[in-house]
């Protein structure tokens, strides 16, 4: 079973884009800058979306920029929206709630050694 420092892997939700848009593969594979350019340079995700916003974080994260990071996970768990999010596990959480542990890993320092992604 995946942490979620190595799952945070945001898989499906039907209306929404394909799980490239949110970097997934490329954070599945620990290329960072790859999944932070490939969600910027995608103008179909709203800057707010909560599967955008915890990806980056992620990204972020790893790469070392905590603070950062911290803005994007708070973001996502500040949204009115809630949306549930499919983890590379198969579970569904509630963008909120994941955010909130994404928050609670990145305290802990759990990044820093690998993670979990997120797609949608």
């Amino acid at each position: 079973m995946f942490g979620l420092a190595e799952g945070i892997a945001i898989l499906a939700m039907v209306q929404a884009p394909v799980a490239d848009d949110f970097g997934h593969q490329a954070l599945v594979e620990g290329r960072d800058a790859a999944a932070i350019a490939a969600i910027m340079d995608n103008d179909q995700i709203e800057n707010d979306d909560p599967a955008r916003l915890i990806n980056l974080g992620i990204a972020y994260a790893r790469k070392g920029d905590e603070a950062l990071a911290r803005q994007l996970f708070e973001a996502a768990r500040d949204k009115a929206e809630r949306v549930e999010l499919e983890t590379a596990e198969g579970e569904w959480i509630d963008s909120r709630r994941l955010a909130r542990q994404a928050l609670a890993m990145l305290e802990r320092g759990e990044f820093a050694t690998g993670s979990r992604v997120a797609a949608r």
